[in-house]
């Protein structure tokens, strides 16, 4: 078995050039050709092209550069240096939880892996819709392909954990289609702590592919840094200002230093990217930015089975279901994604309602326990607009996202579909995830129970890792902020490279669109800022 050692590690060993918010001495002004806000799967990707083509190309990081070493699969560690808000960044009513990456390689430290190119049905609507006529599957099969084979995108090869079985045989004995979820993944040793950060080097994310062969070409890093605000000069960003952290990583520290750049290219995801611009008061003539932000909100079925489930342990999301998604048109009622979430005990501990002595039993048959979710696909129907991302008293941003009877409708369905494979995997019990409801022990009983659950915002457990739109793409500038090039229409030297530019959501895992559409953009903005075919990824 082949071994991968820590780049990271290996890499500040010869010089990489990293500057932390806590270095003794920071710049006043740094100067480049291309300044990158964010590593995630947008920003990392953009990076290791644009310094690949010969740039000089910094990448400005509000999160820690954590690696291998850090590790260590202890959810107490990780979700406070890892995430978003420890975990915990929640829609302005706090009816939704979201799942955000915060550190160096972004959501891809510590996704679960899932690989799916972008579904035919929505780059058919985007094309119908957005006039994004060289987004069809033909167009983007190339990019899609030099990704997978970057990224070491396959299908799951070992046996699946008995979590991720459950759904495979409660689908089979129905008759759903059941498919085998395609991971970036290189000789996986299949621990189950993807949402960790992978301790052995085997997720082939950005942290352990991009962002090192970017500072291998002599990109410049900056961790702990905020992007603050971009300084506007006419037509033109002239200048970013960055705020460097204090010693928590949180907060500024005091320091501030100025980024001059040729170009300028935002990555900071679907909720940060916005903000930034919000922030920066960049010209928007129709009112686009941090509106249709959409999140696939996702709903949770629990159930308990007579043997062990352990689904803290084995691969995460080794199937999945598409069967609810192409029963319907893309824009009638809303379809959604099945698939398998591992199950870790305070992330468990915190989506499973009730409380006291209740909440108690429920955790006691943690390693007995299976979940599936069921992610909604929103953004194609007038009744499913998404939210808004706006701007605190502070500055800092927040989601706005109003639960519609059409998504709830959607979610009462999921909970159905979800407890009737359940139950025909052999569950003894079925938990639908709502504040209301309890354990039920026959699909009878449970699809009475379902149908009798008032569904409202606090009562139906909602919860999403995938963050899109609020900069959206489209041919028309008075549809989208940024065109099929991802260029902001109404700044000349800025670009948008992140899941902000989806026009709707993807009704599938987003990483693979990110990387494959970042790409593609990346390489046509090396190509005129250099006047040379780009270098293709190693």
């Amino acid at each position: 078995m082949s071994d991968y050692p820590d780049p990271v590690v290996a890499g500040l060993a010869r010089g990489w050039l990293v500057t932390d918010a806590g270095a003794s001495e920071l710049p006043e002004r740094i100067e480049c050709d291309v300044a990158i806000v964010g590593s995630g799967a947008g920003g990392a990707i953009s990076a290791a092209v644009l310094a690949g083509s010969g740039l000089r190309v910094v990448i400005i990081e509000e999160g820690p550069l954590r690696s291998s070493q850090d590790f260590n699969m202890l959810e107490s560690q990780a979700y406070p240096q890892l995430y978003q808000e420890s975990a915990a960044r929640k829609t302005k009513d706090k009816a939704i939880n979201i799942l955000q990456g915060r550190c160096v390689g972004g959501t891809t430290t510590v996704n679960w892996t899932s690989s799916f190119r972008t579904p035919s049905a929505t780059l058919e609507y985007w094309q119908r819709q957005f006039g994004l006529e060289s987004f069809g599957v033909e167009q983007l099969a190339p990019w899609f392909g030099q990704l997978e084979r970057y990224l070491s995108v396959g299908p799951w090869m070992m046996p699946a954990n008995e979590n991720n079985d459950i759904l495979l045989r409660g689908g089979q004995r129905l008759g759903i289609a059941v498919g085998a979820v395609p991971r970036n993944v290189r000789q996986c040793l299949d621990l189950g702590y993807c949402g960790m950060g992978c301790p052995a080097n085997r997720k082939a994310a950005m942290l352990d592919t991009a962002i090192p062969e970017a500072l291998e070409n002599g990109a410049t890093l900056l961790t702990r840094a905020r992007a603050t605000r971009l300084v506007m000069a006419g037509a033109k960003a002239q200048a970013l200002e960055i705020d460097w952290l204090d010693d928590s990583g949180l907060r500024p520290g005091g320091r501030r230093s100025v980024v001059s750049a040729r170009h300028f290219v935002l990555s900071g995801g679907a909720i940060n990217t916005p903000a930034l611009l919000l922030r920066s008061q960049a010209p928007d003539p129709h009112g686009l930015t941090g509106r249709r932000t959409f999140l696939h909100p996702t709903v949770v079925s629990a159930a308990v089975f007579a043997q062990r489930v352990d689904g803290h342990q084995g691969a995460p999301q080794v199937y999945y279901s598409d069967h609810f998604l192409e029963r319907g048109p893309i824009d009638g009622p809303v379809g959604y994604k099945l698939e398998v979430p591992p199950l870790h005990p305070v992330l468990t501990a915190t989506t499973l309602p009730g409380f006291g002595r209740e909440h108690a039993e429920r955790m006691s048959n943690f390693t007995h326990t299976n979940a599936l979710i069921a992610l909604l696909r929103d953004g194609f129907h007038p009744e499913s607009p998404g939210g808004t991302v706006a701007l605190r008293d502070d500055g800092s941003p927040v989601l706005d996202y109003p639960l519609s009877d059409f998504l709830f409708e959607g979610a009462r369905r999921a909970l159905l579909s979800m407890a009737e494979i359940q139950f025909a995997a052999g569950a003894h019990t079925v938990y639908p995830i709502h504040e209301m409801a309890t354990g039920y022990s026959s699909w009878a009983l449970t699809k009475a129970a379902i149908m009798a659950l008032p569904m409202k915002p606090h009562l139906t457990r909602v919860v999403s890792a995938h963050v899109m739109g609020g900069c959206p793409l489209s041919a028309d500038e008075r549809t989208g902020l940024v065109g099929p090039d991802a260029r902001h229409y109404h700044l000349d030297n800025v670009s948008i490279h992140d899941a902000s530019i989806f026009p709707t959501s993807l009704g599938t895992n987003p990483q693979l669109t990110i990387f494959a559409l970042c790409a593609r953009a990346s390489a046509g903005l090396a190509q005129q800022l250099t006047g040379r075919a780009p270098v293709p990824l190693a």
